[in-house]
């Protein structure tokens, strides 16, 4: 069995013709751009609000662990 049974795994590099360096093939897409909706902020009384409750709820669970 020689050495050439087995296929090459090596990626194929294509060299760009301008500067002869390895470039990237392929295309990104952007999609935000396209389907980005913007949402404004929520008020900052309701995200205080969900702060102070979320702070309400763990001093309740350290008071289970504590005592």
């Amino acid at each position: 069995m020689s050495k050439r049974s087995k296929p090459d795994k090596k990626p194929i590099e294509q060299y760009d013709h301008k500067d002869s360096a390895v470039g990237k093939v392929g295309y990104d897409i952007n999609f935000n751009r396209y389907f980005y909706k913007y949402q404004p902020p929520r008020p900052l009384e309701v995200i205080e609000g969900d702060i102070r409750m979320l702070e309400k709820e763990i001093m309740g669970m350290l008071r289970e662990v504590a005592g």
